[in-house]
């Protein structure tokens, strides 16, 4: 065996043993190329040719071995194990890669084409050619393509150089000024920073396993930002669904510079937006890419799951829990009730295979299974006012061998030609570190959509799921890729999300139910499909931080339904500290919801419980705390449907930036993880432990703010201090807003 991709595995963010590197090189650069053989193999030869001039032979080298990046690199920190299902999916994929060979060629000029090939040879003189392979430089210059600029052109004259090998344009590139007083926020959802002034960044669909912040990446990017502070509230938006990328200021103060990858024609539009307000922008931003639909008032109110939640006899102990101490749930959320290969089907059911999509009475469910009554017990819980949604995944999976149905729905996938494909027509086997060698639906397609959903229909209609986690949209690599609406994978991955959570929330609708999806992934396009979290994190302090960047970045963005694993969902249980005042700032989000990750049932039980923390730690506190938090949430249920009402309407986002509503106040910024909860709460969350008092920043308003805890009234313009009891988070009201809104916060 010998392999060789020029491109590696499409990872965004690392290198492959296998590939070109770089695999674009540009003027003067040389490239290293790389292989991976057999261990028989003892020689690996590569032919050089250049302008079809007779190849000279370069001698590979054997390289050390190395984790694939694309595997170790997914998981932030060399793929680090902390015992969780996904730490033991990612350990696997980075196990060392033996085999790999390289050579460095000499430079490469623009206006050359290289083409070379690989020769192995093993002890006993067996040998092996691969293919020819072609490689150009690139180079930049002021001509190339086409830039369509609409709205008043705020690019700076002279900037814009285009990116072009001998195959044609790549990329382009142009330069926005930024002024002194200037602040930019968004791109999607950003872990990192709210202003994103200084920093350097991309927007590429991307599943970081936890430390998003750390690494610079993220489940949810979008190619547009505005622009905070200055004479003038602006924003653009690239229109896109490329690979983007950002130096804000970075390199060079004053300059923002964009770049974005093109397809061959070398055509690229850009938007500028101009608007009184903040709210003006995003809402000219939102026009281009579609609006948020109103979601129903249960899902403000408390989400709760657990990845070991794996039977009914377990989901049904937990929300009695629940009832038991007094704590109210509105939404449950079941991960581990597929069998884990069709994700149609409960764990334990017996059926016959079908071509056509089941129906309920299609299965039987035996007493002494896993789920021996799925619709009772989602009737049950409905009984409680409980609200049901299933996970998901967008994947079939192919290991080990599938067998029974989901032999059927992989047949069916290939020979309907229903699958994402390689450039060669192959479908596409998923590259990354979870679920590896998948195959993907192309959800671009309406009958794509329609045959994967139909399979999943009887869920709605006659079990009477309320809704489904449409978890792991990031998993098409590679820009070579195609799918069925024309788009090669440069264009149509991070496209994939969207359409993902489209085909969900279309199934709720013919179903009569509201579109509520749940999804960590998206982009450009995403606003108006369902609700949204902000994936896989540990319980740190740092996490904590980080989210509340992300749900405030992601609002800039127009994403309305926004939460995350209050106090994270990963690792051993968070201290009490930690998980109260994540719990405290979750009740004051879009969305409040706890979960846990997947811990191979080993003991002590990892549940993101308030009875599991307390029972951990030992902190008395925990379950009384976060039964007043609960109960506060629920009161609060109306004021935040009015208020998402009012920002799918065309209003500021439900959790926002104090920037939305002060875009002239320079202080704001000193305080980024503060945020207003519609236009009435102001939120100052406290994320460093042992704080007993904290300091607060009231910007200037009209009749001033209210302490929503004491009733006492304070004027804006200032920095106060306030007390920072676990049990009752810094709110603040606005005064004019405080005689209907101080019931909500009666102890």
């Amino acid at each position: 065996m010998i392999r060789h991709r020029p491109h590696g595995s499409g990872h965004p963010y690392a290198e492959t043993e296998d590939q070109r590197v770089p695999a674009r090189p540009l003027d003067g650069e040389s490239v290293e190329l790389r292989v991976r053989a057999s261990a028989r193999v003892v020689s690996v030869a590569c032919d050089w040719s250049v302008d079809g001039a007779a190849p000279a032979e370069l001698t590979l080298t054997r390289r050390d071995a190395h984790p694939p990046a694309d595997a170790a690199e997914a998981g932030g920190e060399g793929g680090a194990v902390d015992g969780g299902h996904l730490a033991a999916a990612q350990a696997r994929a980075a196990r060392a890669a033996a085999g790999s060979w390289a050579v460095r060629t000499p430079p490469l000029r623009t206006g050359s084409r290289y083409t070379y090939r690989f020769r192995s040879a093993t002890a006993d003189g067996a040998t092996r050619t691969t293919r020819w392979f072609e490689v150009t430089a690139a180079s930049w210059s002021d001509a190339g393509g086409k830039l369509e600029v609409t709205g008043a052109d705020r690019i700076v004259p002279g900037s814009v150089r285009w990116l072009a090998d001998g195959d044609g344009p790549l990329r382009v590139r142009f330069e926005l000024a930024l002024g002194p007083q200037e602040h930019v926020v968004g791109f999607g959802e950003r872990f990192d920073a709210v202003d994103q002034r200084g920093r350097a960044l991309d927007a590429v669909v991307f599943e970081q396993y936890k430390a998003q912040g750390r690494h610079g990446r993220t489940y949810l990017p979008m190619p547009y930002a505005m622009v905070v502070g200055g004479p003038a509230n602006w924003g653009w938006h690239v229109r896109t669904s490329r690979r983007t990328w950002y130096d804000v200021g970075a390199s060079q103060d004053g300059r923002i510079v964009v770049e974005a990858e093109t397809g061959p024609d070398g055509e690229l539009g850009v938007r500028f937006y101009d608007g009184e307000r903040p709210a003006d922008v995003l809402g000219a931003f939102l026009g281009d890419v579609g609006r948020p639909a109103e979601l129903p008032e249960w899902v403000f109110r408390l989400w709760a799951s657990g990845n070991e939640w794996n039977t009914q006899e377990r989901v049904l102990a937990e929300m009695d829990r629940h009832r038991e101490h007094g704590i109210p749930v509105g939404a449950l959320v079941i991960e581990a009730w597929s069998d884990e290969t069709t994700f149609t089907a409960f764990r334990g059911a017996e059926y016959e295979p079908s071509e056509e999509p089941h129906r309920l009475a299609d299965y039987t469910f035996p007493a002494d299974g896993p789920w021996p009554d799925p619709k009772g017990l989602v009737d049950e819980l409905h009984r409680r006012d409980v609200k049901v949604l299933l996970w998901q995944i967008p994947l079939q999976k192919m290991r080990p061998h599938p067998r029974h149905q989901a032999a059927v729905d992989a047949r069916q996938l290939v020979e309907r030609g229903y699958g994402v494909r390689e450039s060669d027509g192959r479908p596409y086997r998923n590259r990354g570190w979870w679920f590896p060698l998948a195959l993907m639906p192309d959800l671009s397609s309406q009958e794509v959509r329609d045959w994967w959903t139909a399979k999943r229909r009887y869920l709605v209609e006659e079990v009477g799921v309320d809704g489904f986690k449409t978890d792991g949209g990031e998993h098409a690599w590679g820009h070579d890729l195609r799918y069925a609406d024309g788009r090669d994978g440069a264009a149509g991955n991070g496209l994939f999300p969207v359409h993902y959570a489209r085909a969900f929330g279309d199934l709720l609708r013919a179903c009569g139910k509201a579109p509520v999806t749940f999804s960590r992934a998206g982009f450009a396009g995403s606003q108006p499909h369902g609700a949204f979290w902000a994936g896989d994190e540990d319980s740190t302090w740092e996490a904590f931080r980080s989210s509340i960047r992300a749900g405030i970045t992601a609002s800039a963005c127009g994403i309305v339904y926004w939460g995350w694993d209050l106090a994270g969902f990963s690792g051993p249980v968070p201290d009490a500290e930690l998980y109260l005042r994540a719990a405290g700032a979750s009740a004051f989000m879009p969305i409040m919801q706890y979960h846990s990750e997947f811990n191979h049932h080993r003991t002590p039980v990892r549940d993101r419980t308030p009875w599991n923390v307390a029972g951990q730690t030992g902190d008395e506190r925990v379950i009384a705390v976060f039964r007043r938090l609960a109960e506060l949430r629920e009161r609060l249920v109306p004021y935040l449907a009015e208020q998402a009402r009012a920002a799918t309407a065309g209003g500021a986002p439900l959790m926002r930036g104090l920037f939305f509503d002060h875009p002239d106040d320079p202080e704001v910024w000193r305080h980024p993880l503060q945020y207003q909860l519609g236009d009435a709460l102001l939120v100052a969350p406290v994320t460093e432990p042992g704080i007993t008092e904290t300091s607060v920043y009231l910007p200037e308003r009209e009749g001033g703010w209210v302490d929503a805890w004491t009733g006492r009234e304070l004027a804006g313009g200032r920095t106060v201090s306030l007390p920072a009891p676990l049990d009752r988070p810094p709110v603040l009201c606005a005064a004019e807003h405080w005689t209907r809104l101080s019931p909500v916060f009666t102890v």
